[in-house]
């Protein structure tokens, strides 16, 4: 997930605005990763709840609330709040997800083979293990075409779980299971794409002008256009055809996400000569209009000194896992619990795909990989430790959910016996993902070493 920065201590401090006593606590607890993990539980365990209490009906009727926006004959925007949410604001998730994918193969740690070999494995076999025991258990009946449901981990659930170990968490298993989460992004973003888009009702004609509409952010960022709000417009308009075309319309997001320039247009040396320079005018008597003139120029320097994607991912990360995520759990998170669809056959393919597939298929992978010679664990990394990190990686409640969605009512047009299905699918995934929590966590306890004990202090 993206990293917040802070000011160098060295450097003057702002002065205090009063409302920063108030945002201050706040802002620190969203810079801390695992707390996107704890509000996603709280609102998947409140949806939960809602869903098996007297207000279920009217909790789940809300989020089947229509709104509609259009011009007589020419356009009209008719989609339930649910549907908004899955479609609309998961679209700026997977723009996130699109620049975690292209800072990790630009910057991070897949741009080295060498480094970047086993999570890449290790992903490769935690999605197709998953998928395989799936399809078995469902080949031919009507669940089958739930396979890609188990394929994806929660990044946000699996850096809440190492959070509660805190230092006895080896960097090495951290990295690993980062960067394999961004290659399983990778991964449910072709499932998407290619998996659950149906060429039968793909309208060409929108898909060329999304398509249209990529090239010319293209151009725009090879002329140099730097304004956000420009790409906010585009983007907005490329994610509406990608919508009208069949194909989902959170894959505008992740390809407008690959395409956000890495690099920064001013270096910090330029930036340098500029803020000392401007500084050097402060210092002496100066007009106020070239004060201005030199402040707006500092101003600008210093923005384009910062990538647009570190910056936009900077930006959007809190609005991602404290509104977005958590919006999602509240509507898709909710199901009526029933002790015979824990039993059912969908159910249990799903559980068996992430709590079995998942760490058989990162270790044996890994395994092999290492066998082969193409990679080594990290330093710290024991292959005890490794089986944890693989069951933690079985905690798919996001991407899970979404594919479910997509799986079993997709378009609107579910089949007879969808909605059972994807209810079934559901408690699959929220029991198998708390057993991969659970287990993963007690076999990391009994086999990372003890955390060094704080060495006492003697007074003075």
């Amino acid at each position: 997930m993206a990293k917040h920065t802070h000011p160098p201590r060295s450097l003057p401090p702002l002065p205090r605005q009063r409302v920063a006593r108030v945002v201050a606590p706040v802002v620190r607890f969203m810079h801390i990763q695992a707390a996107s993990g704890l509000i996603l539980l709280f609102c998947a365990v409140a949806a939960l709840v809602l869903a098996n209490s007297p207000w279920s009906e009217a909790y789940l009727n809300f989020w089947n609330t229509h709104i509609v926006i259009g011009i007589d004959g020419v356009f009209r925007f008719d989609h339930s709040l649910k549907h908004i949410i899955n479609d609309g604001l998961m679209a700026v998730f997977f723009f996130v997800i699109g620049l975690e994918v292209k800072r990790e193969l630009v910057l991070g740690e897949l741009r080295e083979f060498r480094s970047a070999a086993l999570p890449i494995a290790a992903a490769i076999g935690g999605m197709v293990v998953p998928a395989g025991i799936y399809f078995a258990l469902q080949h031919g009946q009507p669940g089958e075409r739930g396979w890609g449901i188990p394929m994806a981990t929660d990044i946000a659930f699996v850096v809440g779980c190492m959070a509660l170990l805190g230092s006895r968490v080896p960097n090495g298993l951290r990295v690993m299971l980062l960067s394999l989460a961004i290659v399983d992004d990778i991964g449910a973003i072709l499932v998407i794409a290619f998996g659950y888009t149906d060429p039968a009702h793909l309208h060409w004609d929108w898909l060329f002008y999304a398509l249209l509409g990529l090239g010319f952010v293209w151009l725009l960022a090879v002329l140099g256009v730097r304004s956000v709000g420009v790409y906010v417009a585009i983007g907005s308009l490329i994610w509406l055809e990608f919508h009208e075309s069949g194909v989902h319309a959170t894959i505008a997001g992740v390809a407008l996400g690959l395409m956000t320039p890495a690099r920064s247009w001013v270096s910090g040396t330029l930036l340098g000569e500029i803020v000392s320079k401007a500084s050097e005018l402060f210092e002496g008597e100066s007009d106020p209009q070239e004060a201005l003139g030199a402040l707006t120029h500092v101003q600008r320097a210093a923005r384009e000194a910062v990538s647009p994607l570190e910056r936009l991912e900077a930006k959007l990360h809190p609005w991602v896992s404290f509104v977005i995520m958590p919006l999602f759990a509240l509507a898709n998170a909710g199901v009526p619990l029933h002790l015979e669809d824990l039993a059912s056959p969908i159910a249990i393919a799903v559980m068996l795909g992430l709590v079995v597939g998942k760490p058989v298929g990162v270790v044996l992978a890994s395994w092999l990989l290492i066998k082969s010679g193409l990679g080594k664990l990290p330093d710290r990394l024991t292959w005890p430790a490794m089986i944890g990190g693989g069951l933690l990686a079985g905690i798919g409640f996001t991407m899970a959910l979404f594919i479910a969605g997509l799986a079993f009512s997709t378009s609107g047009t579910a089949e007879e016996g969808a909605g059972t299905m994807l209810d079934q699918a559901k408690i699959g995934i929220l029991a198998g993902s708390a057993i991969a929590a659970v287990s993963g966590m007690t076999v990391l306890m009994f086999t990372l070493p003890k955390a060094p004990a704080a060495e006492p202090t003697t007074p003075r």
